[in-house]
């Protein structure tokens, strides 16, 4: 009797392909490289080379275009020519030489042309991470087999998703630490160190690749999209400007069937729909990006101070959003975007809008911060406009008379140990002005003036752009008058900055300024007017050998002179004038700025990762990602010209113009996003509904067992998109 039983066997479940370990491995290395780097980048424009804000921001946003610009080179060279296993290791060698570059050009004792090799390493590291990354995410799906593998693989996107965020949040913590609290080649800081540590992990990144390479499933390179898409737009606008009048088509690209077929132009079509949405998403890279660069900028001017003695870097308030993108995607999921839909914001263009308006809302937060901040700015000079500042040094006080003044004020006295300052003088030019100063003679101070002040006359120049100062002290030959530029504005680093004008006598060497904290000393020289001095905030001595004659307190960004006059017989007076006020506002009021921003991120750009994969055609995934990459390389373009061609009056106007602009820019997008129609499409997924016969991997013998080539029921690709859109910081392609 022959049974008619149907048996369905399925094949032995497929084992994780061993190496998946190898290319997560490499991705943990290659994201702290960038992120290590990329964070501590705009500080070592700034303070090692010099460059001043607006050039830095500049520096750093091109950096941060081409490296999502050239994705699209690295694409078309792995899928068209040499595959995505050559791809990724030589762009890496390109990468790691980028980045011990500009290693070695931040040794002082080398002395090379840092400016010009930082350039040069951060070109290469451009190229190197922007070619690679469209291949590592696709060359680890690429060892999967599909359908077989489908929970595999979207297991793989959690673990590589995971590695992009470990190697981020561990870079953008220890390369701070590395740069400001370790001091090498006589330095208060280690840039090289904080390079350094990177580029050793970029290069552990490709000996772990290569090691893999007997493991790999390398798939030969059969074409790249974006290369036939041109191809398909080119011939179209061809064939139409010739034939648009002989034989007209309904749509511009039809011209086009003819030779690349129907399908392509149908998917290109499709892809032209959905590029017309991207057109203002580049103005919310031009704002979120600011993070490591403005925002940065910012937090220099606050201070840092944590219980237990722990002092947060500026540079360092950027680890907030990886921390924060971990939190709110499960957040969001679960808990904000089932009440967004009761509140109608459903649709992903819809969330898409709002992540743009709080990316808005963020620049407002920051334009009232630097506001605040701006309250303890010094007043800089403009390039119409020259300060003066007059330091008595003497033992009695001076009436000052110029004739920078039509009128002479009688009453202008500058009483001893203090400081006489006008800070708005109008200059178009370089000019000397006469300068005469008369000690002030009372019954108190007689014998004095007439022992030891006396007139001084002399001519004091005044600098357009410039803040100029003049000591007046003595020596043996009488008082007189000596001149120094000084810089009124905040330092840079964050650190106090000390000068020290002494009046003393020769001996005065034995002047030195004690940290109270850890005991060490800073000699005060002879020189009457030092050099700047920059040393940790905190308490500290001011000391003649053993004889301590003054107590200080110095603080995170403040600027400070400290006139000094008497004698080891006599003992020492000194008085403290504030040229910049210290910080005074705490970097974690960023937070609130940060929050929000991270939060438009999760519905901006992991919302716009999925809606484009889920709306592409299939054919043309891949094709949206490198689009998507292309406007975050235009948002940094974008920061370049504002930066470079427009120049507002403070910072705060610049991030309220950046949130005005996002306001707009999102209304555009609102305009655009009701004329799309959203597309669904169909499943595909293993049975046929309603099919009267098994799909054809099936094969039925009647009598016999039937063995199918299914292990499961297949899954699209698209059912991942979860895991493909779930990313973080500036690396939104990442899976």
């Amino acid at each position: 009797m022959v049974s008619n039983t149907l048996t369905i066997t399925k094949k032995p479940k497929l084992k994780y392909p061993r190496s998946v370990g190898f290319i997560i491995s490499n991705e943990f290395c290659e994201r702290f490289n960038y992120y290590g780097m990329r964070t501590i980048l705009v500080l070592y424009l700034t303070r090692r080379l010099s460059y001043d804000d607006d050039t830095a921001t500049v520096l750093y946003h091109i950096f941060t275009s081409f490296a999502y610009f050239f994705p699209l080179i690295g694409a078309i060279i792995a899928d068209s020519y040499i595959g995505r296993f050559k791809t990724i290791m030589y762009l890496s060698i390109v990468y790691v030489l980028g980045s011990i570059i500009i290693t070695i050009g931040a040794i002082p004792p080398l002395q090379l042309p840092a400016k010009a090799v930082t350039v040069i390493g951060l070109l290469l590291i451009a190229t190197g991470t922007g070619g690679i990354k469209p291949c590592v995410s696709a060359f680890g799906g690429d060892q999967f087999k599909i359908p077989e593998q489908a929970k595999q693989l979207a297991s793989f996107f959690s673990l590589f998703y995971f590695a992009i965020n470990a190697g981020s949040l561990i870079s953008t913590s220890i390369t701070p630490i590395l740069r400001e609290d370790v001091h090498c080649f006589g330095e208060n800081d280690c840039y090289s160190l904080a390079f350094g540590v990177p580029a050793l992990l970029m290069i552990v990144s490709i000996l772990i690749f290569v090691a893999g390479k007997s493991l790999y499933v390398m798939k030969k390179p059969s074409g790249n999209m974006i290369l036939s898409v041109i191809k398909c737009i080119t011939e179209a606008l061809r064939k139409r400007s010739s034939e648009k009048n002989s034989a007209p088509k309904p749509h511009w690209l039809d011209y086009a069937e003819k030779k690349y077929g129907a399908q392509l132009v149908q998917d290109t079509k499709a892809l032209l729909k959905i590029l017309v949405l991207y057109l203002p998403l580049p103005v919310f890279w031009a704002l979120f990006d600011q993070q490591g660069s403005r925002w940065t900028f910012q937090a220099t001017r606050m201070i840092g101070d944590i219980a237990g003695g722990f002092v947060l870097k500026p540079d360092q308030m950027q680890v907030v959003n990886p921390l924060l993108i971990l939190l709110f995607i499960p957040l969001f999921d679960c808990i904000l975007y089932p009440i967004l839909s009761k509140l109608g914001i459903r649709r992903p263009l819809q969330k898409i809008t709002f992540g743009g308006l709080l990316a808005a809302a963020a620049f407002v937060i920051s334009g009232f911060l630097d506001l605040n901040l701006e309250k303890g700015y010094p007043i800089i000079p403009k390039s119409n406009e020259a300060q003066l500042r007059i330091f008595n040094g003497m033992p009695c006080s001076y009436k000052f008379q110029s004739d920078l003044y039509d009128i002479q004020n009688e009453n202008l006295t500058i009483k001893s140990l203090h400081v006489y300052e006008d800070l708005l003088i109008q200059a178009e030019s370089s000019s000397r002005v006469s300068a005469r100063f008369i000690p002030v003679v009372d019954d108190s101070n007689s014998n004095v003036t007439r022992k030891i002040c006396g007139n001084v006359s002399q001519e004091i120049d005044l600098q357009p752009g410039l803040a100029m100062s003049y000591f007046l002290f003595s020596d043996k030959n009488g008082p007189f008058l000596k001149g120094f530029i000084e810089n009124p504005d905040k330092p840079k680093d964050g650190m106090p900055t000390l000068r020290f004008l002494a009046n003393v006598d020769d001996d005065a060497q034995k002047l030195q300024l004690q940290n109270v904290n850890d005991g060490t000393s800073n000699f005060i020289n002879n020189d009457n007017i030092t050099e700047v001095l920059k040393v940790p905030a905190g308490s500290y001595k001011l000391q003649y050998d053993e004889h301590v004659f003054g107590d200080i307190d110095v603080n995170q960004g403040g600027s400070y002179v400290y006139i000094i006059a008497g004698n080891n017989q006599t003992g020492f007076n000194f008085t403290e004038y504030v040229l910049a006020e210290p910080n005074s506002i705490h970097m974690l009021w960023q937070l609130p700025q940060y929050i929000i921003i991270t939060a438009g991120e999760v519905m901006f750009s992991v919302t716009g990762l999925e809606f484009s994969f889920t709306q592409a055609p299939q054919s043309m995934k891949s094709v949206l990602q490198a689009c998507w990459l292309l406007t975050v390389a235009i948002g940094n373009l974008l920061v370049v010209f504002i930066a470079e061609f427009i120049k507002f009056h403070s910072q705060a106007f610049e991030f309220f113009a950046f949130a005005a602009l996002m306001v707009l820019d999102m209304g555009i997008f609102i305009l655009l996003a009701l004329r799309y129609t959203y597309v669904e499409h169909g499943s595909t997924s293993g049975l046929n509904e309603g099919a009267d016969e098994f799909p054809n991997d099936i094969k039925i013998h009647k009598g016999e067992k039937v063995e199918s080539q299914l292990t499961e029921k297949p899954v699209k690709y698209s059912n991942i998109k979860q895991q493909n859109g779930h990313t973080n910081s500036a690396y939104t392609e990442d899976l």
